[in-house]
């Protein structure tokens, strides 16, 4: 598939990448059919938030048609169309439960912004960002 890729300061460029593939029962993967950018991205484009790495997938508000879903997903199927926010969010943890769904406790495996050394769980991961929020392409 294509996609735009992260090269470093002000070098973005439109690659080719492996297809995604469902390494979850809860994954769905989409077609996207169209994108936008942000001020976010404007950030990522100058080099101003860390943690981006050379071949970074950049994009993270999209909509699009499902292709593939995993087992375990039931409120969509193949052919519907979805627009997806930046989060990514477990729908179960804490924070999920009190509609905080951007504080997902569960989905970045990294440390986020967090620069201390206190045991606090980073922010949810985010599409398309910096491995801060969990380098998701």
């Amino acid at each position: 598939m294509r996609a735009l890729t992260y090269q470093g300061s002000h070098d973005v460029r439109v690659e080719t990448v492996p297809d995604p593939v469902l390494q979850a029962p809860d994954d769905v993967i989409l077609k996207i059919t169209a994108t936008a950018i942000c001020g976010s991205d404007l950030h990522l484009y100058r080099g101003k938030v860390p943690a981006m790495k050379s071949g970074d997938i950049l994009g993270h508000e999209f909509m699009g048609i499902v292709v593939d879903a995993g087992r375990e997903v039931t409120r969509i199927k193949k052919g519907d169309r979805v627009v997806v926010p930046f989060t990514i969010s477990c729908g179960d943890c804490f924070f999920c439960n009190k509609q905080l769904f951007s504080a997902c406790e569960t989905t970045n495996p990294n440390r986020g912004a967090i620069v201390n050394k206190k045991d606090i769980r980073p922010g949810a991961a985010m599409f398309g960002y910096t491995h801060l929020y969990g380098g998701i392409p």
